[in-house]
């Protein structure tokens, strides 16, 4: 997570450099930073952690409970959209959905099971949505900062903050790297295809999309990993898996759904009182 933020962040200030692009100063830059350490550092550091102990499908699944956070965070901001019925009930069902996930491993360790056999799911559940909660407010605050900033840039910053926030707890752990081509590839892969092209884009997202449209990304992602997990990983994943991705996904639709229609209808009163 150092590593692949450092190369990632240092290219995106570099280029922004050369173009003589506008950065962030002053509180804005430092908040930007904070911004940064919250979304993709404890966001998507934790993530990294919880896939030690959950499979990479399943963690994927418990991320989709993204717009959801998204929603409730923004409902308790200044000025941000209240929750209303439509997305109470969007709600309800994604919850039944990650409910269908976490019950086994959960009843199983309530009735005397062995960790081994059903406690990592639940504590990555828990982590996960610890990450999510820092993600979406991270994401929340900085699109309601409104820097006049390129995207581009503020990826770059936050990108070289994480960087340096976690020079500390890759210290304190020390570990024994492979410095392979595999490895290498792994690290060099994250940064330019996770860092530079997709958190670089999910920033100009933020910025000129709303709130509803930029969260469908948790659309895309679970299928793709779950993929993956299974071809790469042999990771299981059954009916009662798919079962809970459908009831979550209906609810993340149900929640963007209210979402597109109270933006709808602020912006229809905006115009309506400039009348």
């Amino acid at each position: 997570m150092c590593i692949r933020n450092f190369i990632s962040g240092i290219v995106l200030v570099a280029w922004a450099r050369w173009q003589g692009k506008q950065f962030p100063r002053g509180r804005d830059l430092w908040l930007t930073a904070l911004y940064g350490i919250l979304t993709i550092g404890i966001g998507n550091g934790t993530l990294a952690v919880a896939e030690l102990w959950t499979p990479t499908g399943l963690a994927s699944l418990f991320i989709t409970t993204g717009p959801f956070l998204y929603a409730g965070m923004d409902a308790v901001m200044p000025g941000g959209e209240k929750l209303h019925g439509p997305t109470i009930l969007g709600l309800l069902v994604g919850f039944l959905g990650v409910l269908g996930l976490v019950a086994p491993a959960a009843w199983n360790l309530l009735t005397g099971g062995q960790f081994e056999s059903g406690g990592g799911i639940v504590l990555g559940f828990v982590v996960l949505q610890f990450s999510g909660i820092c993600w979406a407010l991270g994401s929340l605050l900085q699109r309601n900062r409104k820097v006049n900033v390129h995207p581009f840039v503020l990826a770059g910053v936050q990108q070289v903050a994480t960087g340096i926030a976690f020079i500390i707890p890759a210290l304190l752990e020390p570990q024994q790297p492979e410095w392979n081509a595999r490895g290498l590839g792994a690290v060099l892969y994250l940064a330019v295809f996770g860092g530079i092209v997709g958190y670089g884009c999910y920033m100009t997202a933020l910025s000129r999309l709303p709130l509803a449209i930029v969260s469908i990304y948790t659309y895309v992602n679970p299928v793709v990993a779950v993929f993956l997990g299974w071809f790469a990983y042999r990771e299981p994943f059954g009916v009662r898996e798919a079962a809970a991705m459908a009831v979550i996904f209906l609810g993340v639709w149900l929640v963007r759904r209210a979402s597109v229609a109270a933006e709808k209808l602020r912006a229809h009163g905006s115009t309506q009182s400039r009348r």
